[in-house]
């Protein structure tokens, strides 16, 4: 299949794509609000595969599929990363005051009350900033000198936005529960 697409095989690049799709709109939208944003991304980033699937080592040791998938991953988040600052998002480590956080309501922890697709949803409440760092943190496993490199922000602005979104993240989900409580 991967030979297929650097020979611009129609039927190869449709089998890779379907093979992926799924996966890629999952980490899209981890990085924005927007289910069409997240397609325009998706999009983008088989393009950029295609383009460059020549540069694909896969005779390295591994798994030759997960090995094709690591890579389309570093694809997508780097597409997603180029995005939000194309949108002018100021990826600079400001601090994006109180709008979206949301008044402490108690100490209960109902984050097993809570299912995946509500644990994403509150994800995607917090600020772009701060979505994309914790996503970069928690989700992607990368560290902060990894983050402060990868955004042009400096280390200390990285652990800033990633408690503020933590912080910010509670909130939202304490909200929530408290809300199913009482419904």
């Amino acid at each position: 299949m991967i030979r297929g697409c650097m020979e611009n095989d129609r039927n190869c690049q449709r089998e890779l794509y379907q093979w992926l799709a799924d996966y890629a709109m999952k980490i899209a939208y981890r990085y924005v609000s927007r289910t069409e944003e997240a397609e325009e991304l998706v999009s983008e980033s088989f393009v950029k595969l295609f383009r460059n699937i020549g540069q694909f080592n896969g005779n390295r040791e591994g798994d030759p599929a997960a090995l094709l998938k690591g890579w389309f991953k570093k694809i997508v988040i780097n597409t997603c990363i180029d995005h939000l600052r194309k949108s002018h998002l100021k990826l600079i480590g400001m601090d994006m005051g109180q709008e979206q956080e949301i008044s402490d309501a108690g100490q209960e922890s109902g984050l097993d009350k809570l299912s995946y697709d509500e644990i994403l949803e509150a994800i995607r409440q917090l600020t772009p900033v701060y979505r994309t760092v914790f996503n970069l943190f928690v989700i992607e496993g990368l560290s902060h000198e990894e983050i402060s490199i990868l955004l042009g922000i400096s280390i200390g602005a990285s652990k800033s936005n990633l408690s503020k979104a933590k912080h910010n993240l509670r909130n939202i989900i304490l909200q929530r529960t408290q809300y199913k409580q009482y419904a």
